[in-house]
């Protein structure tokens, strides 16, 4: 009988970093009770170095180069998403809240494709009747697309050979033999993600990975999972929302900003071309304090509302509360506001938040921000024709941004009379100065002036 070593190690359960021993939070990561236990049983004779066959390095020249051909989902916001389709032999990691619809895109997905290729939909978390009943809700049907309710990663594995695509639900709730901790573990997660990569490579299948994620909304497990994946998709929203969002954090064959906007039915999820009335309301204009402007997310621009309100501190300290937008950003907006704009917002609580439950991240929001603070702050509405995007120094001047024309074209499109822009990306636009009015400004200062001095406040 073979020698047996147990090792005992203490492993950060959101960073995967190893600790030697417990501790209340992370060196690493700093997080809080995140360390956990985790003992391990090696053979003596496997820690012996054993010489493996490995392939010798070959002339750039001479790699044969692949042709790549995509696989359509059947579902159109899923393949943009993803950089215009599905890629071979690739491994797609999607996470998500609970009830937030993984396993119903992936559901329909797999019945989709199932009509072209060979799929295999290996449910660890639900038995086959549950999902029958699923695939019975979303209209698939047929003896094309097959089920398997299993939790060992080797038996799923050994049935998948020979079918173009699998589809495991979830990481967190597979587990190897060989391994002794339990499912969802740092170590599982980790040797499970990379047994699947490796398995995706070699056999030509294309592997769909769903994740859990945790309350900080990172996938579930170490960060080096992400890093083996492929492509990383993330569902954002509130699992009482019809609405979602699928953003791509990372894709080796694609733009890493695509961002996919989902509806919620009962009977499934459906992508949505129209969403101009998701992200805008329909009653801005009508009071102060917001404003548009276009956001550009990988190949797409969106119109998106950015409202702000102001009320005065009861509390010694002023607080900053921002959603979808970030807070580093918006406090150096209110001091670029307070010192270049002569605004004072040190008495006043400060609420930003961008509309639809979408992030900002890009800088070219900088503008619309300010211009959406300075309207609470003087209580003159902006102009509802009116769109506004721009990037904001510390100097408070306005700086150049990318894709200005793609900004001012979605603008015409959407039926906007008004554009207020940095001066530098005049020339990008001057094609469509007939269609729209077209203001440059080169100061946050000059900005305001233009748009409110000559506007009456209502009270």
């Amino acid at each position: 009988m073979a020698k047996t070593k147990t090792t005992t190690k203490y492993v950060c359960t959101e960073c995967g970093a190893i600790s030697p021993g417990w501790m209340g939070r992370c060196p690493t990561c700093g997080k809080f009770g995140t360390i956990a236990e985790e003992i391990e049983e090696t053979s003596v004779e496997t820690q012996k170095a054993k010489k493996t066959d490995y392939q010798k390095p070959i002339k750039l020249s001479q790699v044969r180069q692949e042709k790549l051909t995509r696989i359509k989902s059947g579902i159109e916001e899923l393949d943009i998403v993803l950089g215009g389709g599905i890629v071979p032999s690739s491994l797609v990691l999607i996470g998500g809240d609970p009830g937030i619809g993984k396993s119903t895109l992936m559901t329909q997905v797999a019945g989709s494709l199932s009509k072209t290729l060979k799929v295999l939909y290996a449910s660890a978390e639900e038995s086959q009747a549950q999902v029958k009943l699923r695939c019975d809700r979303l209209g698939i049907t047929g003896d094309s697309l097959m089920l398997m309710n299993e939790t060992c990663l080797d038996n799923i594995i050994e049935e998948a050979d020979g079918y173009d695509v699998l589809i495991v639900d979830s990481i967190q709730a597979v587990y190897l033999s060989e391994l002794n901790g339990s499912s969802g573990s740092v170590g599982q997660v980790k040797e499970c993600a990379s047994k699947l990569m490796r398995f995706a490579k070699s056999s030509k299948t294309t592997v769909f990975i769903v994740g859990h994620v945790t309350k900080e909304g990172a996938i579930a497990g170490p960060k080096v999972l992400e890093h083996i994946m492929d492509t990383v998709l993330y569902f954002e929203g509130q699992p009482e929302d019809n609405y979602k969002l699928l953003r791509a954090v990372k894709n080796r064959f694609g733009s890493a900003q695509e961002v996919g906007v989902f509806e919620m039915r009962e009977n499934g999820i459906f992508g949505v071309k129209d969403y101009n009335g998701i992200f805008v309301s329909e009653e801005r204009g009508q009071e102060a304090g917001s404003v548009v402007t276009p956001s550009v997310s990988g190949n797409r621009c969106m119109p998106v509302e950015i409202q702000t309100l102001l009320s005065k501190t009861v509390f010694g300290m002023p607080r900053r509360m921002p959603l979808g937008v970030d807070y580093n950003r918006t406090a150096f907006l209110l001091a670029v506001l307070e010192k270049r704009a002569y605004m004072p917002f040190y008495t006043q609580d400060v609420y930003v938040t961008a509309m639809g439950g979408i992030k900002l991240t890009e800088p070219s929001s900088d503008l619309a921000i300010a211009i959406a603070l300075a309207s609470s702050h003087k209580n003159i509405a902006v102009e509802k024709t009116t769109c506004v995007f721009g990037e904001i120094g510390l100097t408070g001047e306005v700086r150049g941004v990318m894709q200005a024309d793609k900004r001012v074209a979605e603008c015409i499109r959407l039926g906007f009379k008004k554009v207020v822009m940095p001066a530098r990306n005049l020339p990008q636009v001057e094609k469509y100065k007939g269609k729209i009015e077209i203001v440059p400004v080169k100061h946050v200062y000059q900005a305001i002036k233009i748009l409110f001095d000559n506007v009456q406040n209502p009270q």
